[in-house]
């Protein structure tokens, strides 16, 4: 088996979320005990609306990840949050893969919803040139195509 999603995705899930929300709530404590007399409500508002705005792209572009995903041949062993799910290539609909988004995601849709769900997300493993085409995506496709032709 080798591994097709990134290493980091760890860091993407969690640590990344507890940084910026860590940051921001020392923003907010250090803002307001350096303000003692004159506190201003920006100590509070920016940071709440940066916070706003951290969730909603985390929930659309982080949270939704999966641990790690190993190519096992004809097979795709999914593992997140201690549950692991062995996907047949054949039950892959579906590969979608966005390279402008940070991080990179591919979205595997499956014919059937499974115990991860019906949709499975993960980030590739990152490449020296980001906006390219993933080696590894590309042949994913490729097997699945030929999967389901037979």
């Amino acid at each position: 088996m080798r591994l097709i999603s990134s290493r980091l995705t760890f860091v993407t899930k969690r640590v990344f979320p507890v940084v910026w929300f860590g940051g921001l709530a020392l923003l907010v404590v250090i803002g307001g005990l350096g303000a003692r007399n004159d506190f201003h409500v920006a100590f509070l508002l920016i940071p709440a609306i940066m916070a706003a705005f951290g969730y909603f792209l985390m929930k659309k572009l982080v949270f939704d990840l999966v641990d790690e995903v190993w190519d096992a041949g004809t097979e795709l062993v999914v593992k997140n949050s201690g549950t692991e799910e062995h996907i047949p290539l054949s039950e892959i609909m579906n590969i979608s893969y966005e390279t402008f988004t940070s991080p990179q995601r591919v979205t595997l849709s499956l014919r059937q919803p499974r115990l991860l769900g019906k949709e499975i997300t993960f980030v590739p493993p990152s490449r020296f040139l980001p906006f390219s085409k993933s080696p590894i995506v590309d042949d994913l496709i490729q097997r699945v195509d030929a999967a389901r032709r037979h």
